[in-house]
């Protein structure tokens, strides 16, 4: 339940009724101590005293807080491959790039969210560097920025295994084009850090009285190692002291901690034991919603339980959320939809009302044609059966129909968890 000492006091203040009990309490945000006073009413008269009036005593009803909610849309990788590029391209009137189209289906899901995340796979380098979809040398355009931001996005995590295909320059360059949309947007961009003093500057979002701290982590970046003479900071896995004072700071200070974490094998649905133990670390240091990414794949979900009894809750990872990527497995993504509920008394949180909408990457044909996404509820069958994907043999992976597909989402989405209307 992690209930702040102070209101604790305030609770045993309030149940003793101490006349002029008087306390300081830690605010839910952690941003410092303020005095809260309680006294009874003084008595009221029923009339001028002088003239023999008796006094009657009376309380003003108390007010307890409310709870406090936010609604999280969350999706996985914005994996922009050579194919999407081309799309892209083709849907730009003016020879350049337009994603927007890409998005469109999905856009209202998004902008239902008080907060909507997103994983941006790829580099935007702010165009100093060459555009490619090309694997382990991604920088996308800044088209694409601008489509995310559109489509409704306002938390972006960079932090992933592509983080360094340009090198120390290219991150730089992508953090100058993040901070500079940051200027103009209202954003929060976590994962990438100019210094340890950044590193240390904890994103926090309030959103409907709800502070609510980011973070992100990720598992490798391809054998690229951060050079020793930069000052640039990243966080891995591996560095298991700093993601655990990542994430106490970030509980000192905020009423919901969220951490995006790249990890796991590609192209697989199996959650690891080093994983899942991973994840109950997480939660039991204070995170409140973990967000997986790097599988490709759409991987499962579930509560994870406190000493105390308070629970977070773990999407292992939310897959795809666009890419050019040609087995039937990489076609389905996750896009979270959930309530995050704090309690106006204990400031205990709540993770409610938990559904995940399949999204479906679909073209045309073999060349990647009129590549877009689509929300399960408006996916058919005679898109299915049009899907651009090489057909095989049934039961082969390169197969894609509604069967393939809805198997898929069975084996990988708990029935509690599934909205597919």
């Amino acid at each position: 339940m992690r209930i702040q000492k102070g209101k604790l006091a305030a609770l045993l203040c309030a149940a003793l009724l101490l006349p002029g009990c008087t306390f300081q309490s830690i605010n839910n945000s952690g941003s410092g101590l303020s005095s809260q006073t309680q006294t009874p009413d003084s008595a009221q008269s029923g009339g001028d005293s002088s003239q023999g009036g008796g006094d009657e005593s009376r309380e003003e009803p108390t007010t307890e807080p409310e709870n406090r909610k936010v609604r999280m849309v969350a999706v996985g990788d914005n994996l922009i491959q050579t194919a999407v590029l081309r799309a892209a391209q083709s849907y730009a009137s003016d020879g350049t790039y337009d994603f927007r189209p890409c998005y469109e289906n999905v856009k209202s899901y998004i902008q239902a969210g008080d907060v909507a995340v997103i994983n941006q796979e790829t580099l935007i380098a702010n165009d100093e560097y060459e555009i490619t979809g090309s694997n382990f040398n991604f920088n996308s355009p800044t088209q694409v920025g601008e489509a995310i931001l559109d489509a409704g996005f306002n938390v972006i995590t960079v932090s992933n295994n592509h983080m360094l295909d340009k090198g120390v320059g290219g991150l730089t360059a992508a953090m100058n084009y993040w901070d500079n949309m940051r200027a103009r947007n209202d954003i929060t961009v976590v994962g990438a850090y100019r210094n340890k003093e950044d590193l240390e500057n904890i994103r926090i979002r309030e959103v409907n009285g709800v502070k609510m701290a980011f973070l992100a982590f990720t598992e490798h970046t391809n054998g690229i190692p951060i050079p020793k003479d930069t000052e640039i900071q990243i966080i891995l896995t591996s560095d298991t002291e700093t993601m655990k004072s990542q994430i106490r700071a970030a509980d000192a200070i905020a009423d919901v901690v969220v951490v995006s974490v790249h990890w796991g094998v590609e192209d697989s649905f199996v959650v690891s034991d080093e994983r899942r133990e991973m994840a109950q670390d997480f939660v039991d240091w204070g995170a409140d919603v973990i967000l997986g990414t790097h599988t490709h794949t759409a991987e499962t979900m579930e509560y994870l339980t406190r000493e105390d009894g308070t629970q977070g809750f773990v999407f292992y990872s939310l897959g795809n959320f666009i890419s050019a990527q040609t087995d039937s497995f990489n076609m389905l993504g996750e896009m979270a939809d959930f309530d995050i509920i704090v309690d106006g008394q204990t400031g205990e949180v709540l993770i409610s009302d938990v559904k995940v909408i399949p999204v479906i990457t679909h073209y045309d044909d073999g060349k990647l044609h009129n590549l877009r996404l689509y929300p399960y509820s408006m996916y058919t069958e005679e898109l299915a059966n049009s899907h651009g994907l090489p057909y095989a043999p049934l039961g082969t992976a390169k197969t894609f129909n509604m069967d393939v597909l809805n198997k898929y989402i069975q084996d990988n989405i708990p029935v509690e968890f599934q909205k597919l209307d």
